[in-house]
């Protein structure tokens, strides 16, 4: 089982939506089914098969989310890495490719991974070829559309 690893910024985001949907959304889902109950006829309550539907995504999602905190594996803030250092998770690195405009981002476990923030997956293309690699390194990345090449100018 791969290992899932989380911020702790991240970690606490995810903990927080699970403590939402124990305390919060189970309560609002089972008020909308006693509501819907109280309608009448259930075989052809819309609003009664609805509610079933959000409590089973919601249980869904209480599930997922204790197995991932489970099993979650901290990324430590360790400082600033040395000029030496092989990059891993939870490093922020700027890398460019051919002409194009140089990139900045932090690799992180895919639980949290949003490229509009600037957070990859370690388990991305770019984030699995970058891994283990150095400060100006240029590095293979394999993708489903093709293979191109990009050189690693900072770590941080």
């Amino acid at each position: 089982m791969p290992t899932n690893f989380l911020t702790k910024e991240g970690f606490q985001k995810l903990q927080d939506e699970l403590d939402h949907l124990r305390t919060v959304k189970r309560a609002e889902v089972a008020a909308r089914l006693h509501e819907a109950m109280e309608g009448g006829e259930l075989i052809e309550n819309a609003e009664y098969e609805a509610a079933k539907n959000e409590q089973a995504f919601v249980e869904g999602r209480i599930q997922e989310l204790d197995h991932l905190l489970a099993t979650a594996q901290i990324i430590e803030d360790t400082g600033k890495p040395k000029k030496n250092d092989a990059i891993a998770v939870g490093a922020k690195v700027t890398i460019k490719e051919g002409n194009f405009e140089a990139e900045t981002f932090t690799i992180v476990g895919a639980a949290e991974a949003n490229p509009r923030e600037g957070k990859i997956s370690n388990e991305s293309p770019i984030g699995k070829a970058i891994l283990g690699h150095k400060l100006g390194d240029t590095v293979k990345v394999e993708t489903p559309g093709g293979t191109y090449n990009v050189k690693i100018l900072k770590v941080a």
